[in-house]
């Protein structure tokens, strides 16, 4: 696109911005309902925890159109709740303010809701720990007084496990909170620019699912803290275009080949002293995944990688010494996938065993070992889609699991510690989760289901309910269509098809690949309220259909690294294998006008799809792209990649640029300009590669980060899309 027919663009987009909103219709009404009630999850309990007498259950919950969640707390006898505390007490009428560092805390969490986002529950269930626009509130259950805790601007608080304490992270160090005295006292010493105390790095937030940067002692007399220099990580800098005069945010973004932050772990006493370092061999395994610290009969435990990912070691800390010992190791000639799903190792109350999860064997398995590491048996079997552990329930002697036969659902199961099969907890088709409490042996079970039931409901571990917990949220007027079904292909791939509500038998109708096709995510599954925004494009006269191919989890091992090396062959040649595969079992798919669209990965894929496959895709709508590979994290994009120095012909197949002079279709970028996960360089570098080629293209700037949450920003980008689609596929405005 010529740079004036870009100004253009931008122009105009400003100008819809901020002219008159259209006289809005029902399929406006129907996104922005979405958008409003977050796919209708609004009013659904969050983070349900059972107090240790399993008699109640504190939870967050917000109200069906508003984003802002309070805390409550359910009685499982009478099946009544109260409200505990709301964010409109403590601000006193006053805007809640999120400090630079929270705000990138929660968009590596992906938590986009506002008020209470978390809380702690102190260990004898008697106190809560809740934070808001920075500050620190202790509240009694028994009376409902809260006191606020001195100091402000504090990150990831937490109540030390005889409830005296609290510690938390301030100015990027640890520090300590006596809760009989309220004094305040800082445990670390020596953060700068570039060196912190008590928080995670990056790679650890957004590609190993660690955000905890410092771990109470189960006796509540040690602490044990991370260490961060990023020193030589690269600065990156993010400004608001809308404001020019504001100084950019300051990122420490490791891309791949380039250096990490260095990482190193400390012990000291709660009463301060010197720090005594743990000591692995961290020139060798440079990332640290996991840190278990639970229970005062089971050692202090911490999980290593290499940088290539390719060997990881579960080492056991000796606090008074901080010296190591080996208890597991293991290799894959690939790459090693952290279990995202579990706190591993899992240790019984008594220390003498522990549960630990593999991939060893082709595909995720659950394992007893002994407290040296030995194997003592495996207790799911290869066959069973594993998906995460949910508790080690030692009064009955088993494991519950989540996981299934059928990769697209997951259901609660338990399995003996003595071996042998398991037994379904769940049955009802869809996703099934649960947290377990060790002391009442209930569990808190939330289902959410493709007949479009939701529900939280207080359990046994035989099965049987005791209460379910309200849910406030709103029911959609209609549900999807959408079919599960498998594409016939060689192999065959699980696929979902969306229809319009007044679908015709007999007709012809174009589609739309609603696609994300790469490694961590699986996009096809019983869970009917993941298909909303598809309907809503169906509706327009599409069929919606997602595919989920080769590189995607829970189909094992094999079928997962396939991609190794190479992130676009494979995972482009399967999708177009489905999609003719489909349209020989459905004819109502028009293969003629097939466009597509995605997010993230999905909008990698869909840039590649639209310019290398122009046979099969008529528009691509590449949101958030990455473009150059070697421009997005280290710790993602080296596990399939290896490294740019080591491995440089797998970054230039995998680079979108590479292929920028064949593009043949129309493809619209869409992408959010202070985006801190997928900078927007990446959109920027397609575009100018596209300009140089003399290709046209089309770009939709966005004003946000790589979640787009404002419901009136999504409904506009959806429209915009929609709008596309409708001038190339079907040739209308």
């Amino acid at each position: 696109m010529p740079h004036r027919r870009l100004s253009l663009l931008l122009a105009l987009l400003t100008v819809r911005a901020l002219g008159a909103e259209p006289a809005e219709d029902s399929n406006l009404r129907y996104f922005r309902d979405l958008a409003e009630t977050r796919n209708y999850t609004l009013g659904r309990p969050v983070a349900p925890k059972l107090t240790p007498d399993g008699a109640s259950v504190i939870f967050l919950r917000a109200s069906p159109r508003s984003p802002v969640l309070r805390l409550y707390e359910f009685t499982v006898a009478s099946a009544t709740e109260r409200e505990l505390l709301s964010p409109e007490q403590l601000l006193g009428g006053t805007e809640e303010q999120i400090s630079a560092e929270e705000k990138a805390r929660r968009e590596r969490q992906r938590q986009s809701l506002k008020g209470f986002t978390a809380f702690e529950l102190a260990k004898d269930g008697s106190r809560l720990l809740v934070s808001l626009s920075g500050k620190l509130f202790l509240v009694n259950r028994s009376d409902l007084k809260f006191t606020e805790l001195p100091g402000q601007n504090w990150i990831d608080p937490r109540l030390s496990p005889d409830g005296r304490f609290v510690a938390a992270v301030q100015d990027r160090e640890l520090h300590l909170i006596d809760l009989a005295t309220l004094r305040t006292t800082p445990l670390t010493t020596g953060a700068t620019a570039t060196v912190s105390h008590g928080t995670s790095e990056f790679v650890a937030q957004e590609e190993m699912k660690r955000d905890r940067g410092y771990w109470w002692s189960p006796d509540s007399a040690t602490l044990l803290y991370q260490e961060t220099d990023e020193a030589g990580v690269a600065t990156r800098y993010v400004a608001n275009a809308l404001d020019p005069e504001e100084v950019p945010a300051k990122f420490a973004y490791p891309k791949a080949g380039s250096p990490n932050a260095k990482v190193r772990l400390g012990l000291f006493s709660r009463h301060g002293g010197a720090t005594r370092w743990v000591s692995w061999e961290a020139a060798k395994y440079p990332y640290l995944a996991r840190v278990s610290w639970d229970s005062e009969k089971a050692p202090l435990t911490c999980l290593v990688q290499n940088r290539e990912q390719t060997e990881q070691l579960l080492l056991a800390i000796d606090p008074a010494s901080g010296t190591t010992r080996e208890l597991l190791r293991e290799t894959d000639s690939a790459w090693l996938n952290l279990d995202d799903e579990s706190e591993t190792p899992l240790w019984s109350a008594d220390g003498r065993t522990f549960l630990w999860t593999t991939e060893k064997r082709g595909s995720f398995q659950v394992e007893l070992h002994e407290a040296d590491g030995r194997l003592i048996r495996e207790i799911t079997p290869i066959t069973f889609a594993y998906r995460g552990l949910v508790g080690f329930d030692e009064a009955l002697q088993s494991v519950i699991v989540r996981g299934s036969h059928d990769p697209r659902e997951v259901h609660l199961w338990r399995f003996p510690l003595a071996g042998g099969p398991g037994q379904a907890m769940t049955h009802d088709r869809g996703h099934h989760a649960a947290t377990f409490d060790k002391a009442s042996g209930r569990l808190v079970h939330t289902l959410d289901l493709f007949s479009g039931r939701y529900g939280v409901e207080v359990m046994t571990t035989d099965g049987k309910v005791l209460a379910q917990l309200k849910v406030t949220a709103e029911t959609p007027p209609r549900w999807p269509t959408t079919e599960l079904t498998q594409a016939r292909s060689l192999p065959a791939f699980d696929a979902a098809l969306t229809r319009p509500h007044d679908f015709v038998a007999g007709e012809k109708y174009p589609v739309i690949l609603q696609v994300y096709a790469g490694p961590t995510s699986k996009t096809v599954n019983a869970v009917i309220r993941s298909y909303l925004p598809d309907q809503w494009m169906a509706d327009q006269g599409y069929i919606v259909v997602r595919l989920d191919g080769r590189g995607t989890p829970w189909k094992g091992r094999d079928w997962e690294r396939v991609i190794k090396g190479n992130f676009i062959d494979i995972a482009l040649n399967d999708q177009v294998a489905g999609l003719q595969a489909l349209a020989g079992q459905f004819p109502e798919l028009d293969l003629a006008r097939v466009g597509v669209t995605g997010w993230s990965f999905g909008g990698y894929f869909s840039a590649m799809a639209a310019i290398r496959r122009p046979d099969i895709f008529r528009a691509g709508v590449a949101g958030a792209p990455v473009v150059t590979w070697e421009n997005y994290d280290t710790h993602y994009t080296e596990r399939y990649l290896g490294t740019p120095q080591a491995n440089p012909e797998a970054y230039r197949v995998s680079n979108v640029t590479t292929y920028a002079g064949e593009l043949r279709r129309p493809l619209l970028l869409v992408h959010g300009i202070t985006d801190d996960n997928v900078y927007f360089q990446h959109t920027l570098q397609l575009a100018d590669a596209l300009f140089l080629a003399g290709k046209p293209y089309e770009l939709l700037p966005m004003l946000g980060t790589h979640m787009i949450t404002d419901p009136l920003v999504k409904l506009g980008q959806q429209q915009r899309i929609i709008e596309f689609f409708n001038l190339n596929l079907k040739g209308t405005p």
